[in-house]
Order: structure tokens, then sequence, then C-alpha cells
């Protein structure tokens, strides 16, 4: 039974992945320059820095990128609320 388990995590694991790998080598190319306009400009050098963040992170990317939103999000805590930049 454990052994059942195991393989099955490893199995998913695996397929998280390779979906991960595939949709950033897409998302380096292409996807990054529609949901951050200043991507537009970056450097080979900047893809490949968040490739793998975009790998591990390619369920939230994904769905940013089919939400169609076309402005980075704008932090909010405490600092910026109390100096009237919140919106």
């Amino acid at each position: 039974m454990n052994e059942t388990v195991a393989t099955v995590i490893v199995l998913v694991f695996g397929v998280y992945v390779i979906v991960g790998v595939v949709f950033a080598a897409y998302f380096v190319t292409k996807g990054c320059n529609q949901i951050d306009p200043n991507a537009r400009d970056g450097s080979p050098g900047f893809r490949v820095l968040i490739f793998p963040g975009a790998a591990a992170l390619w369920p939230l990317l994904l769905r940013r990128l089919l939400q169609g939103q076309q402005q980075p999000p704008i932090e909010t805590n405490p600092h910026r609320e109390r100096a009237g930049g919140a919106p």
C-alpha cells in the first residue's frame, strides 16, 4: 500500500513539473509580456531568471494570463494606505 501511494505522489509531482516546464517556456517568451508591460524590455538574462519561478508557480501565472490582467498588482500595506497611495 505504501509503495502505491508513493508511486502516485511521484507521478503527480512529475506531471506538475513537466506541465510547469512547458508553461514556463511559453511564459518567458510571450506570456510575461501580456501580464506585465515592463517585461517587454526584459533581457534574455531576465527571462532565464524568471524561468524557474514560472515553472514552479505556473497555476497562478496561468490564471493571471487567462484573466487578461494587463497591470501588475498594486501592493497594499499600512505605509501606502497612510500615504494615500492605496486604491
